[in-house]
C-alpha cells in the first residue's frame, strides 16, 4: 500500500460545483473584491462565532497587518513559541518590533506558561499564541497571567480553522485573530488566502484600509497602506468548502483517534496530550521520538510507501537572523524528535491502520 502524505487534488470537494463557480467569476470578470468576497466574510464571520471578518492576500499579511492596527512603539516586546512557522516571528520584525522567544510545552506544542510568566516585563506589548498543528494554545489562561496589564494579543490560527476552548472558536480571545488559506491548510484555497478576524470595530476598521493602500473604496486614502486583497475565485473556492468544512473535523477528529488507539501502547513514542475541553482541528498528527530513532523510522515508513513529514526541522532561534532567546530548554533539539504522519480528510481508515501497524513493526 502507498500512503501519499498529501494529495491537494484529491481533498478538492465538489469539483464540479467549484469550477462551475470559477468559471462564472471568470466570464463576469469578478476578479477582485465584490459579492463573492463580502460573503466569505459574513460567513467566516458566523463559523468563528466574530463579529468582523477582513480577508486578506495570505496569511503572513495577516499576521502584520493585524499587529500594525495595534500601534505599538517602535522595539516593544512582542512574546512568541519559539516552534512555529517564520511567518509569525517575521511579522514581528517587520514592524519593527522586538522578538521574545518563550519555550513550549511538549503536550501539545504550544506556548509554555511558566516561561511566558518569567518573560513578561514592562518592555512587554504583544503577546501572539500560536495554536500549531491545530492544538489550541492556552489563551484563557494567557489572559488571566496578563491580568489588568496593557499588554495585546494576537492568536496564530493558521493551523487552526475549527479548533476550539471549551466551545469558543480560537481566534476570538485575544484582540485579534489571525488565518492562512495557503492550499495546504484544512481550509485550503487554489492559491494564496489569508484572513483576520475580531471583535473590535477600531481594529477592523483600520484593517480594512490597511489591506487596501489605506483606503475603503477608491480615493479615499488615510494613510499609506498597501495591497492585499483576496482575490475573487479563492473567495469563491472557499465559500464552497467551508458550507461542509465540518465534515473534514470529523473525519480528521476520527482518524486521529485510531492514531492515538493504536500508537498509544508503543512506549518510545509521544503523543499529543490535548486539554478535555479543547478541540483540536488536527492540521497535523505529530508524533516525538528519540533521536537515534527518528530518522531511521522515517527510512522505514519510506520502504514500506508511506510519506511522513517534519513540521519543523528547527526552533527559530536556531536562525542566525533570529534571538537566540534564553532557557529554552523543552524545545531544545525537538526538531530532530518530531514526525508529522499523513492526516487528512481524504485518508481512509484502512491507511492510517496501515501505518500504525507499520510503526508497530518498526518498534518490534
Amino acid at each position: 500500500m502507498r500512503v501519499k502524505f498529501t494529495d491537494l487534488y484529491k481533498i478538492i470537494p465538489e469539483k464540479k460545483k467549484i469550477f462551475e463557480k470559477i468559471n462564472k467569476l471568470i466570464r463576469t470578470a469578478s476578479f477582485v473584491g465584490g459579492e463573492e468576497v463580502q460573503n466569505f466574510e459574513k460567513n467566516f464571520s458566523k463559523f468563528t462565532k466574530s463579529k468582523y471578518t477582513v480577508a486578506l492576500a495570505n496569511g503572513t499579511d495577516a499576521l502584520e497587518i493585524a499587529i500594525q492596527t495595534l500601534d505599538l512603539k517602535k522595539n516593544s516586546e512582542v512574546i512568541i513559541p519559539v516552534n512555529t512557522w517564520i511567518s509569525t516571528a517575521e511579522a514581528i520584525i517587520t514592524n519593527n518590533l522586538k522578538i521574545v522567544f518563550c519555550d513550549i510545552n511538549l503536550d501539545d506544542y504550544s506556548i509554555c506558561l511558566d516561561d511566558l510568566k518569567k518573560k513578561i516585563n514592562k518592555k512587554t506589548k504583544l503577546i501572539m499564541p500560536v495554536h500549531l498543528y491545530g492544538n489550541p494554545s492556552k489563551v484563557d489562561l494567557i489572559k488571566k497571567i496578563i491580568g489588568k496589564r496593557n499588554i495585546k494579543i494576537i492568536e496564530d490560527c493558521a493551523q487552526a480553522h475549527g479548533a476550539k476552548i471549551k466551545g469558543k472558536h480560537v481566534g476570538t480571545f485575544g484582540d485579534i485573530g489571525t488565518f492562512s488559506f495557503f492550499p495546504g491548510k484544512n481550509l485550503g484555497g487554489f492559491g494564496d488566502g489569508g484572513a483576520l478576524i475580531t471583535n473590535s470595530k477600531s481594529l477592523y476598521e483600520k484593517a480594512l484600509r490597511i489591506r487596501n493602500h489605506g483606503a475603503k473604496f477608491k480615493y479615499d486614502h488615510n494613510f499609506p497602506g498597501r495591497n492585499s486583497r483576496l482575490d475573487t475565485i479563492q473567495a469563491g473556492v472557499l465559500n464552497i468548502k467551508l458550507k461542509k468544512y465540518n465534515n473534514v473535523l470529523k473525519k480528521r477528529k476520527k482518524l486521529a483517534n485510531i492514531y492515538d488507539k493504536n500508537l498509544s501502547n508503543i512506549n518510545n513514542i509521544e503523543l499529543f496530550k490535548l486539554g478535555a475541553k479543547n478541540i483540536s482541528s488536527f492540521h497535523q498528527y505529530v508524533i516525538r521520538v528519540k533521536i537515534d530513532e527518528r530518522d531511521k523510522l522515517v527510512n522505514y515508513l519510506n520502504k514500506k510507501n508511506i510519506q511522513t513529514m517534519i513540521h519543523y526541522p528547527y526552533m527559530l532561534n536556531e536562525l542566525s537572523f533570529f534571538p537566540k532567546g534564553s532557557n529554552l530548554k523543552k524545545s531544545k533539539l525537538l526538531g530532530k524528535k518530531i514526525l508529522s504522519l499523513p492526516i487528512s480528510e481524504e485518508h481512509s481508515e484502512k491507511e492510517v491502520k496501515y501505518i500504525t501497524n507499520t510503526i508497530a513493526s518498526f518498534y518490534k
